[in-house]
């Protein structure tokens, strides 16, 4: 389970599983992740797919059934995924929470 062990998530990693509380496919992953970041994170296909493969081996995300008219695979967000982001949002409140704390004592 991913609580046992501390993950730290690219963000490319992040976007992708935030992307996935809903159905989507690559392309669709790409887009959201764009627009998520103001336009900042844009992912290759070759970054989108490898991290998408790794995610689908690590159980964070399922592969869904292709429908009978559609040739783009569609991804979505385990239980255990939306740990590891719950978990990854505990972390980067600490870090900027941390930073507030020392910067506005200065």
């Amino acid at each position: 389970m991913a609580k046992s062990k501390k993950i730290v998530l690219t963000e490319a990693v992040y976007y992708i599983l935030l992307s996935l509380y809903e159905p989507l496919h690559g392309y669709g992953i790409m887009q959201n992740t764009e627009e998520m970041s103001g336009g900042r994170v844009k992912l290759a296909a070759g970054t989108l797919y490898g991290a998408l493969n790794t995610l689908v081996d690590k159980e964070w995300i399922v592969e869904l059934e292709e429908a009978d008219n559609s040739r783009k695979k569609e991804y979505l967000i385990t239980d255990e995924g939306k740990t590891v982001v719950q978990e990854e949002i505990k972390r980067l409140q600490e870090l900027l929470d941390n930073g507030l704390k020392v910067t506005e004592e200065y």
